[in-house]
C-alpha cells in the first residue's frame, strides 16, 4: 500500500517536472524554436485549437520560423493568434500560403525579463511538487492503522528523497534555460 502511494506520487512528480520543462521551452531565446508556437490557441471554426494541430512549423534559418497551415482558410486566424501574443514580440508576414516569422534579436533587458519568467515558472513547478508531496504525506498518514509506524516513517523518508530529486531536476532545467537565455 505504501509502495502504491509512493509510485503514484513519483509519477505525478515526474509529470510536474516534464510540464515545467515544456513551460521553459515556451520562453524564447535568441533563436527560433517551434515550441514557442505549438501551444498558441487559434480560433478555428469557433474552437480554440493549438497551432500544432493546424499547421506544420519549420525552422529554415536560425531566426526564422515558417508556419504552413494544413487548411489555407485558417491562415488569417493563425496570423491573428500570433499577433495577439505580446510576450513573443514578433510580427508575422503572411504571403497567402504560409506565415513567415522572423525572431528579433533579444535585448539585455528582454533577456533579464525572460530569466525572471523562467524563475517564476520554476517556482510554480516546485510548489506543484511540494503539493504532491503534501497529498502523499496525508495518504501515508491515513494508512497508519493498517501498517506499522516504522513503515510509515520509511515511506516518508523515501517521499522526501523523491521530492528533493524532482525539485533538483526542476532547478537544473531552470539553470540550463537561464544560461541559454543569457548566452549572446
Amino acid at each position: 500500500m505504501i509502495n502504491d502511494v509512493l509510485t503514484e506520487t513519483k509519477d505525478k512528480m515526474a509529470k510536474a517536472v516534464d510540464h515545467a520543462k515544456e513551460d521553459f521551452a515556451t520562453v524564447r531565446t535568441g533563436r527560433a524554436n517551434p515550441q514557442l508556437f505549438t501551444k498558441i490557441p487559434v480560433d478555428y471554426y469557433g474552437t480554440a485549437t493549438p497551432l500544432e494541430q493546424l499547421a506544420s512549423i519549420a525552422v529554415p534559418e536560425a531566426r526564422v520560423l515558417v508556419i504552413t497551415p494544413y487548411d489555407k482558410s485558417a491562415l488569417k486566424e493563425i496570423e491573428k493568434a500570433i499577433v495577439s501574443r505580446p510576450n513573443l514580440g514578433v510580427t508575422p508576414s503572411n504571403d497567402g500560403n504560409l506565415i513567415r516569422v522572423v525572431m528579433p534579436e533579444l535585448t539585455a533587458d528582454r533577456r533579464k525579463e525572460y530569466v525572471k519568467l523562467v524563475q517564476t515558472k520554476a517556482e510554480e513547478a516546485r510548489v506543484a511538487v511540494r503539493n504532491i508531496r503534501r497529498k502523499a504525506k496525508t495518504d501515508l498518514e491515513a494508512l497508519k492503522d493498517e501498517v506499522g509506524e516504522d513503515d510509515i516513517t520509511r515511506g516518508e523518508k523515501e517521499l522526501e528523497t523523491a521530492t528533493k530529486a524532482h525539485i533538483d531536476r526542476i532547478d537544473e532545467a531552470s539553470k540550463h534555460k537561464e544560461a541559454e537565455l543569457l548566452e549572446v
